[in-house]
Formats: C-alpha cells, sequence, structure tokens
C-alpha cells in the first residue's frame, strides 16, 4: 500500500519488453531488495534486480503496459517514485494501492496565483467515480479533485508539490496513470448490489 506522497524522481535507463530499469537516488536504492514493492508513476511494480547502488529493475507484464502510461515511457524521462508504506509509518495522503484504473489526458494546464492547475480528458469508467473535493492518485500522486464533470476532471498543485513530481515536466497531450480512491469503488459497488 502507498500512500501518494512522492519521496523521489528516477530516470527511466532502460526499456524492455519485459519491464524497465530506474536510476534512482542511492539513499531510495539502498532501502530497497529483491522483491520489494516500489509505485513507478503511480504502478505497484516488484523490484527484480539492483545495480551499483542506484539502478533497480523491474519486470513488467503485458497487461501492465496496455492497462498504464508506462508504455509511453522513453529513456530519460522522469517518473515518481514511492516506497511501499511501513505498518508505523505516517499516513499523509490517502490510500492509493498501485492498482491503475485508467488513463487520463491532460488537456490543458495553467499557472494561478501559486498553483498549477491542470485539466483532463477522461473516460466515463474513472469519471463516474469522481466527486468534487475527493481524492484521486495521478502518476501516483495523491491529490484533490477540483472540478469534475462527465468528460473529465481537474486538479490543483501547491507549488512543493509541483517542483517535486514529473508533472513539473508534463505537457499538453501528456496521458497520466489515474487510480480512483478505493472507497469510491467500493461505494458504487455496494449500490450497484
Amino acid at each position: 500500500m502507498f500512500t501518494g506522497i512522492i519521496s523521489h524522481l528516477g530516470t527511466v535507463k532502460e526499456i524492455k519488453a519485459d519491464g524497465l530499469a530506474i536510476l534512482a537516488q542511492p539513499n531510495l536504492v539502498k532501502q530497497l531488495k529483491t522483491g520489494a514493492s516500489i509505485a513507478v508513476n503511480g504502478v505497484c511494480l516488484t523490484v527484480t534486480k539492483i545495480k551499483l547502488g542506484k539502478i533497480f529493475s523491474l519486470d513488467i507484464m503485458s497487461e501492465t503496459w496496455q492497462k498504464t502510461m508506462l508504455a509511453d515511457l522513453a529513456v530519460g524521462d522522469k517518473v515518481n517514485l514511492e516506497l511501499a508504506m511501513g505498518i508505523t509509518d505516517r499516513f499523509d495522503g490517502h490510500v492509493v494501492q498501485g492498482h491503475v484504473d485508467g488513463v487520463a489526458r491532460i488537456k490543458s494546464l495553467k499557472k494561478i496565483g501559486n498553483s498549477h492547475e491542470f485539466n483532463f480528458s477522461a473516460p466515463k469508467n474513472i469519471t463516474g467515480y469522481l466527486v468534487s473535493k475527493g481524492s484521486i492518485a495521478i502518476n501516483g500522486i495523491s491529490l484533490t479533485l477540483v472540478k469534475v464533470s462527465r468528460a473529465g476532471f481537474s486538479v490543483s498543485l501547491i507549488p512543493h508539490t509541483f517542483k517535486n513530481t514529473n508533472l513539473a515536466s508534463a505537457k499538453v497531450g501528456e496521458r497520466v496513470n489515474i487510480e480512483i480512491d478505493i472507497l469510491a469503488k467500493y461505494i458504487k459497488t455496494f449500490l450497484r448490489h
């Protein structure tokens, strides 16, 4: 389980048909071991190899490539990284499982005062679970929804979040991973039955 509080940025070092290699700060990599879970752009993946104390490899199955934006990555791209939550850790964001529900596309972005507003287009299977002021994970970042419509949603990032995540380099048209708040999924399922 994760909280959506991004602790580090990594850089894509290698892309293969069956996985990725990520270059990250040694202080993060030393906390990893083979078999450990780590969220990469909000996708829970398993560490399969650690090299030189600063590169780690991850296996990725075909469903993950198809259902997430990981297939859009190129060598040199920045990715958001979060270690799995420990049992005694503070719970600062919201419940993030690392199970991506789909992708959304950046429709527009603009600076408003000290914040950065992002507008996204998203399919109804995502927007149907969203509520204004509810939680969402975008590329693994725990964020609060500002506006929601049938065709999309918006969020605003404070300067710290903008500077310390890969949304700082995001561009209009780019796809992002979306994880819907697990509570919303349970409630909608219970109400359906």
